[in-house]
């Protein structure tokens, strides 16, 4: 008897009668009413997220940013996910938001405080403070429900970053302009100043070119008058002597008359001298830049102190003129002499004080000269200063940004948000329900295989109680099996992709994969059976558990606990899940052939364990005859 005799006896034994072959009808349908089903169920649940009920509660009064203008996010944030679309939002009361999602009426609640706009808009103030929305959600409603809520919190949040970033920008960059503009006028300002502080300083110049001369005049005319006064030390000692002499020689009175006119004419002089120099610092002082208030106040000062000059010189005069119309009496010449004798001291005294006033005013004009030129060399240093701050500015000018409007938003909006994300996608599973696929479909797999060996018998007892071959026996078993799995993929495979829309990139590839994977699947239950019996259906059950948890199906394998990781390198079904996907999916299929190799590895060692189980099976124990457990 042959293998394939063998399983046609078997599926002729499982299909004689109507009730049987329902039976094997329900078992090809398995795998389908498992992954078709549930794939359809779960194929886009993003798009159907409109549907889910969310309260919203709307509570910002809005705040008056430091430009003027009122601003409302909260109802911008309102307005934005309403129209958006992607729940079915309701903006109710804090109350009523909390009652909704204690009682499931919501699936959570999004509050935005009174403070939300005026705490986006307190950095402006320089009292900066977050701005805070409120999450409220209840797990007993829906765990991913939460999960959902926390992403849209997150993009929220986002958008309004980005928003509030980005109008911050915009002002900073609109504080630039500002800034250049006052800085403009500030350059304006200094060029004027090194301007105007150049003026000053030739003024200086000025004034220093006529304050050296004039201190020199004074000082040569303070040196004349103390010559003066030394040469006029003994005039009242002589003055004596000749009226003494006058009363002694009244035939000297011409003498003394020519001595007296002489004396007169000198007198005269000494005060020719002292208008010129009134004159002379009268000019120097209008040549220096004094007022003519001031130079009428020095020229009044030198004349009050010269009064007694003035005096003197008139005394003189009037002598010499009466000596000389007294020189015909010796009593004139000599009353005269005593006058002019009784006016000499006064003279010299007045010649003292105007020497002594000559000294001052010489000081003073010297002291006038060292302030000149102070003054020329601080204003030398101002207009250097205010040329570098001129320049200083202008350079400066030049560093400040100044963009027009579309540069300034368009810079501001890059700033408020820098990253973008530019996404790359080598394979794309399209939706939720394409991205569980592999998983699935190599798990309903796994589970037609199992319901397959609650029909078929593993081993054929009359090949068995026969002594057919071993190998004959186990491939009698196995091959039942892979005819049934094989419906079962075609039947799942078609329903998945022409009723569910899900649609593999490598449609045949993805096909004989599954039937590879179907084929491995049925060995290896096959072999279970065939050597435990009734326990190898409770181990394939415990195999389909191992399996659902390392086989990466959903969450990258990667995640599960590392004491796990042996689960997933040993059994088959991550290699089912991993080929699957890349068939499923497009990319490289460098993969798949390894992971297909594996399943033929599988495939051989399960059969050689069923070729064992045969092989020892033919000989009767006890145990086959009653055995302790029937499934």
């Amino acid at each position: 008897m042959t293998a394939l005799r063998m399983a046609f006896n078997e599926l002729r034994r499982i299909t004689s009668g109507k009730l049987p072959k329902l039976a094997v009808l329900a078992l090809c349908l398995v795998p389908l009413l498992y992954a078709a089903l549930y794939l359809y169920a779960n194929k886009d649940p993003y798009a159907n997220l409109k549907q889910v009920p969310a309260a919203l509660v709307v509570q910002d009064k809005g705040a008056t940013a430091s430009d003027g203008t009122f601003k409302n996010a909260g109802e911008e944030v309102a307005a934005e996910l309403v129209n958006g679309d992607k729940f079915d939002w309701h903006r109710v009361s804090e109350e009523d938001a909390e009652a909704g999602v204690r009682g499931g009426k919501y699936t959570f609640a999004l509050t935005l405080p009174e403070d939300f706009s005026q705490a986006l808009l307190s950095a402006g103030d320089f009292q900066p403070r977050q701005g805070v929305i409120m999450l409220t959600t209840n797990d007993a409603n829906n765990y991913l429900g939460s999960t959902i809520a926390n992403q849209v919190v997150a993009e929220v949040r986002r958008s309004v970053s980005v928003k509030v970033g980005a109008e911050a920008a915009d002002r900073f960059l609109l504080g630039f302009s500002t800034i250049r503009q006052k800085t403009v006028e500030a350059a304006d300002g200094a060029t004027r100043l090194a301007a105007g502080t150049q003026e000053a300083y030739d003024g200086s110049v000025k004034i220093v070119n006529g304050a050296v001369p004039l201190a020199d005049g004074s000082a040569q005319v303070s040196a004349g008058l103390k010559q003066l006064r030394d040469s006029t030390a003994d005039l009242p000692r002589k003055s004596q002597q000749l009226a003494d002499g006058a009363k002694q020689v009244s035939d000297g009175n011409e003498t003394v008359a020519r001595t007296a006119e002489d004396y007169a004419a000198k007198s005269q002089a000494l005060v020719g001298r002292l208008d010129q120099f009134n004159g002379d610092v009268a000019n120097r002082l209008r040549a220096a830049g004094f007022t003519e208030e001031q130079v009428q106040r020095v020229v009044q000062a030198m004349t009050d102190v010269r009064a007694p000059v003035d005096d003197a010189n008139a005394k003189v005069q009037g002598a010499a003129g009466q000596l000389r119309t007294l020189s015909d009496g010796s009593k004139q010449v000599a009353d005269g002499a005593a006058q002019l004798a009784a006016a000499t001291p006064a003279l010299t005294d007045a010649i003292t004080r105007l020497n002594d006033g000559a000294a001052q005013v010489a000081s003073g004009n010297a002291q006038l000269r060292d302030g000149a030129l102070s003054l020329r060399d601080g204003e030398q240093k101002l207009v250097d200063g205010a040329n570098q701050l001129r320049d200083g500015l202008n350079a400066g000018i030049q560093q400040i940004p100044n963009p027009d409007d579309p540069t300034r938003h368009a810079t501001a909006d890059t700033i408020g948000d820098p990253v973008n994300v530019r996404g790359v996608s080598q394979t794309s599973a399209g939706t939720y329900g394409a991205g569980l696929a592999p998983f699935f479909l190599g798990l309903a797999t796994w589970i037609g295989a199992f319901v397959l060996f609650l029909l078929l018998k593993p081993l054929s007892k009359r090949g068995l109680a026969a002594g057919q071959n071993a190998v004959r026996v186990a491939l009698g078993g196995w091959l039942p099996g892979v005819l049934l799995g094989a419906a079962q993929v075609v039947i799942m495979f078609s329903v998945v992709a022409l009723v569910v829309d899900i649609r593999p990139s490598h449609p045949l590839g993805t096909l004989g994969f599954l039937l590879l994977t179907s084929a491995t699947f049925v060995a290896v239950l096959h072999a279970l059976n065939a050597l435990f019996g009734a326990v190898g259906k409770f181990i394939g059950l415990v195999l389909l558990i191992l399996q659902l948890v390392s086989a990466g199906g959903t969450f990258p394998w990667q995640t599960i606990p590392v004491p796990l990781y042996p689960l997933h390198y040993g059994l088959p079904m991550g290699y089912a899940v991993d080929g699957l996907r890349h068939l499923m999916y497009g990319g490289s299929l460098g993969s798949v052939g390894t992971d297909a190799l594996i399943l033929v590895a599988y495939l051989v060692g399960a059969l050689a364990l069923s070729t064992l189980a045969a092989y020892k099976q033919r000989v009767w124990t006890p145990s086959r005859l009653k055995p302790e457990l029937v499934l």
